[in-house]
């Protein structure tokens, strides 16, 4: 018998009819008193503690800070802010804090190079509107110079 055919084994489960899988028969998880769930229980209380804290961190800021910082600084530390949450959540809801490190690069290289890649073309379409806007142009075949 062939293993596409054996139900013991669990690669057959991807291979073939995946109703099995996702129906809940894989399910690791049965007995929510084993040590094995309650050390991912504590993991997920952790992450959420940890991006509550955060959220948190950026609404008091917004709320009572933003009055009174330079809005430079203040836009550097919501998007600090938002990329670590951004970050963390990738790392442990993607899972890719459990990758290997080649992984890892081969992900986050692209993502950073996007970013960059906006923030770039923000910046040069900043620049062409400011040369629009403050280039003097000719009225109309004259010599004056319109504003």
């Amino acid at each position: 018998m062939s293993s596409h055919h054996n139900n013991d084994n669990v690669q057959a489960l991807y291979e073939g009819d995946q109703s099995k899988l996702y129906s809940g028969v894989m399910s690791h998880h049965t007995d929510v008193e084993s040590t094995e769930s309650k050390t991912q229980i504590k993991k997920i209380w952790k992450v959420f503690w940890i991006l509550l804290a955060v959220t948190l961190v950026e609404v008091f800021i917004g709320m009572q800070l933003s009055h009174s910082m330079p809005k430079a600084l203040l836009a550097f530390i919501f998007l600090g802010l938002t990329l670590f949450k951004a970050g963390y959540i990738v790392a442990i809801f993607m899972h890719l804090g459990d990758e290997k490190k080649n992984f890892m690069i081969t992900v986050l290289v692209p993502l950073v190079l996007f970013v960059w890649f906006i923030i770039a073309f923000l910046a040069d379409g900043g620049f062409w509107l400011h040369m629009n806007s403050s280039t003097p142009t000719r009225d109309h075949g004259t010599q004056q110079i319109a504003k």
